[in-house]
């Protein structure tokens, strides 16, 4: 994703896309959360590739990106599985989802532009003399 400047754009695009999914659930009420086994399963899934993935970024930027995914998932897989959870530690973990995606989507912005470079010194051309 570092300086690549296509995936970037998407994967903000995405992560807005599902903080305003979140948000709008929150602004109608509706903020349970599934507790299929399916649903379990589907997160799980999601934080064993996110934890795949993390051994193979290139930048801090993009490793920033994936532990927000992760902690978002982490967090769905958790409530997901807690059927019994109190509405109002549902309601606040709809509101950290909607924050965290929201921060995701701006740490996959700042993977937009390459990281600096020192520049790289050429070697000497003229031939070196032993001895000298």
């Amino acid at each position: 994703m570092c300086g690549t400047p296509f995936w970037g754009v998407v994967a903000a695009a995405a992560c807005l896309y599902f903080a305003y999914l979140s948000y709008s659930r929150l602004h109608n009420g509706d903020f349970s959360w599934v507790h299929d086994v399916w649903t379990v399963l589907t997160y799980g899934v999601w934080i064993a590739l996110i934890l795949g993935t993390l051994s193979e970024v290139r930048c801090a930027r993009e490793r920033i990106f994936f532990g927000l995914l992760l902690l978002n998932f982490t967090l769905g897989f958790t409530v997901s599985a807690w059927s019994t959870a109190p509405m109002n530690a549902v309601r606040d973990a709809r509101e950290i989802s909607v924050a965290i995606w929201v921060l995701a989507a701006i740490a996959s912005l700042m993977t937009l532009k390459s990281p600096s470079r020192q520049p790289v010194l050429k070697e000497d051309p003229s031939p070196q003399i032993p001895g000298r």
